[in-house]
């Protein structure tokens, strides 16, 4: 074998390391539940005062038709108009993207 072809092996090996590794990393990250909740509070505090709010810190599996992902679950309590408004929201333990806003 020629130095050469030790060399490309060699590279090619590490690249595909590295490949896998990313991939298999990226999986197993999730979003701060400190962090989502940070940014729904302020989504809301864009329209007015909050009076409280509340997340799950543990993700926990969710399945809407065919897409399943792991989500955060929390709430938002605010006053709008002298009444008291609650919000429950999913957002998903990965991305942090908010999924569902629902009124209570």
């Amino acid at each position: 074998m020629k130095k050469r072809d030790i060399v490309i092996g060699t590279a090619a090996g590490a690249a595909a390391g590295l490949a896998v590794r990313g991939l298999v990393d990226r999986q197993d990250k999730f979003y701060s539940a400190e962090e989502v909740l940070k940014n729904v509070k302020n989504a809301f505090k864009a329209e007015g005062p909050i009076d409280g709010s509340w997340i799950v810190m543990k993700p926990e599996p969710f399945s809407q038709y065919a897409i399943t992902s792991d989500v955060y679950r929390g709430g938002i309590t605010r006053q709008q108009n002298g009444e008291l408004e609650q919000f429950e929201f999913l957002a998903d333990a990965r991305t942090g993207s908010v999924i569902e806003v629902r009124k209570l």
